[in-house]
């Protein structure tokens, strides 16, 4: 049974961090193989870096004009996906700014393409705030937006631009971009279609313990009404060279680690809770497996917009394999459905001399 909203904020007040941990991990081992953490081999894609929101916790983001600002022709993006395929990958995660001159065509042209030249990898793409762009742009419904891209290749849809789902906290931080309302409709819409979604959280931003109570419960609210979420990964604001940055204090691993097994136990209707190497660290991420975590993400071949951020850290599939092993499970790659599981025999750990 899941905890309620004031068990969920009591829990991230509180300064038990291992007796929480210990009851998300145990839900973990309920809900999913004991044996197995799994892992993705995937790329990242930012086709454009134009965007007309401006968010302050955004570094990577160009206006319309700059000059470095860009859109990655088809060709480009195609070298991208031979080189992902190349160290095993099985999908790509689509995601750009908002461009305010690119219609529903250039979209659907981008993905018929993809799937004619790959119809092998999995096509993840465009957050809720692309979706609502790219219908405010053609002058179409959600529904019809998303229709439309599913026919044109689009197999799911990732969970960014949900930040925290609290206007008083968007509007702060994000004033420009969709509300609360607008991100759920979209995952809402997509769920109707059959279309599966992940959902996201990024916190240290400047929101209060209640903010991030109530994203969970927006998240567990529409996963009780559709079922369509496939997974919730919560992950900490890179707060280098944004502007946000300059404002809030830095998240520790302690509270990485209390918000994310709260995760876990408040969204006992999701199957999958993602432990995050990107921001936390990789060593933080391998301690989030005790801690009601099953995933450990991608391997990130590519990443720019936290990057931009100024986190440099990046990893490769020997590593993660190793972290989970070390852990205590058997490393399996999954792909973006967390299906097809390839169980791959555990990390030799290396010994050393004393």
């Amino acid at each position: 049974m899941a905890i309620t909203k004031h068990q969920a904020l009591e829990m991230l007040q509180s300064d038990d961090l291992v007796g929480i941990g210990m009851d998300a991990h145990q839900v973990r081992l309920k809900k999913n193989d004991p044996r197995i953490a799994t892992y993705q081999i995937d790329r990242n894609i930012n086709y454009t870096n134009f965007c007309t929101e401006y968010c302050s916790f955004c570094a990577f983001y160009r206006p319309l004009g700059a000059k470095d600002g860009y859109i990655l022709s088809f060709e480009t993006i195609y070298a991208k996906i031979d080189e992902m395929l190349e160290l095993g990958g099985t999908g790509v995660l689509l995601q750009g700014g908002l461009h305010p001159d690119l219609q529903i065509g250039y979209y659907e042209n981008l993905l018929r393409s993809l799937k004619s030249r790959y119809p092998q990898v999995h096509l993840h793409c465009f957050s809720a705030p692309e979706i609502l762009c790219i219908a405010e742009v053609s002058e179409l419904s959600i529904r019809d937006t998303i229709q439309r891209l599913m026919d044109a290749g689009l197999q799911s849809i990732p969970g960014g631009g949900a930040e925290i789902l609290d206007d008083e906290i968007r509007g702060k931080i994000a004033r420009l971009k969709c509300t609360s309302d607008d991100w759920v409709e979209v995952h809402r819409t997509a769920h109707s279609l059959g279309l599966r979604t992940t959902a996201t959280m990024m916190f240290g931003c400047g929101e209060t313990l209640e903010h991030r109570v109530n994203h969970l419960d927006r998240v567990r609210q529409l996963q009780e009404e559709t079922g369509g979420f496939t997974a919730f990964i919560p992950w900490i604001f890179a707060a280098e060279n944004t502007a946000l940055g300059k404002k809030v204090q830095e998240t520790t691993a302690v509270d990485y680690l209390k918000t994310l097994a709260v995760s876990r136990l408040y969204l006992d209707n999701i199957d999958h809770i993602q432990s995050s190497w990107l921001t936390p660290g990789i060593k933080v991420c391998q301690v989030g497996l005790q801690f009601g975590a099953d995933d450990v993400g991608s391997i990130l071949i590519e990443e720019n917009v936290v990057y931009a951020a100024g986190v440099t850290r990046r990893t490769n599939e020997e590593e993660l394999r190793r972290i989970i092993t070390d852990a205590g499970f058997q490393p399996a790659q999954r792909d973006t459905l967390y299906r097809s599981y390839v169980l791959k025999p555990p990390v030799a750990r290396e010994l050393t001399a004393a």
